[in-house]
């Protein structure tokens, strides 16, 4: 076989690989897209939930019907008295929504007690790894029935990259008022935490705060750089095609 025949089969088989590569590129490129409308979607549905004024705690009988997406980030407003001997110390991971809370820490789980005598889980907030004994911020330590508001979540999901829980140290590394009441026998909890945001401690700790939605939204980013890749690709492929097809000639 001549030297322009080879060099024009050599570019037409690689025109179908060129364009499963392009048609890949293209539809990276759109997922990006949806998953930036998607996004949008999302941040605007948090922000909306977390500006609105707080409402009454759902009811105990109520809350194994509750449904997550309907009300997580929902703020709420409840009496309830700290249990503060049964403090559960979190590890504090950075943040998109509490941005105020940086440096190595814990975040503090607490039962409250409700009048009828059920257990809400509150994330009273973050204090520094130099002050995780409660001794150390006895003004931090509410006595009596307290007015607490807050927004509710639920649980975090363990990966496969979760460190361990230490129960024996009483440290934990998932946000999971489940796991964490039954290592301490706190008996029946709410399925849900709430995330305090007031009142604040005297002394400051622990430091609760009004989480703020603060999520990433690159994707457009994404989208441009597919698309750009497809698009150098497709020029690339051309001009050596054509470089191919005079050769051939």
């Amino acid at each position: 076989m001549n030297a322009p025949a080879q060099k024009r089969r050599s570019w037409l088989g690689l025109l179908i690989p060129a364009v499963l590569a392009f048609a890949a590129l293209i539809a990276l490129g759109t997922w990006q897209i949806e998953r930036e409308a998607s996004k949008e979607g999302l941040i605007a549905a948090l922000a909306a939930r977390l500006a609105a004024p707080p409402v009454a705690l759902p009811p105990p009988a109520t809350w194994s019907t509750l449904d997550q997406a309907s009300n997580e980030y929902r703020r709420v407003t409840f009496s309830a008295e700290f249990d503060n001997a049964n403090d559960a110390l979190v590890y504090a991971a950075p943040s998109a929504f509490r941005p105020d809370a940086s440096g190595p820490g814990f975040w503090v789980f607490t039962p409250a007690r409700l009048a009828d005598g059920s257990l809400v889980v509150v994330n009273r907030g973050f204090v520094p790894k130099d002050l995780w004994n409660s001794t150390t911020r006895p003004d931090g330590q509410f006595s009596g029935s307290v007015e607490i508001t807050g927004a509710m979540r639920f649980a975090d999901a363990r990966r496969w990259f979760t460190p361990k829980d230490d129960p024996i140290h009483n440290l934990w590394f998932l946000r999971d008022p489940a796991t964490i009441a039954a290592a301490k026998n706190w008996a029946h909890v709410s399925p849900f935490y709430v995330e305090q945001e007031s009142p604040v401690p005297p002394g400051g700790w622990p430091q609760p705060g009004k989480l703020v939605v603060n999520l990433p939204n690159n994707h457009l980013g994404y989208a441009v750089t597919w698309y750009g890749l497809a698009l150098v690709l497709l020029v690339v492929f051309v001009l050596w095609a054509r470089s191919a097809s005079r050769g051939a000639r």
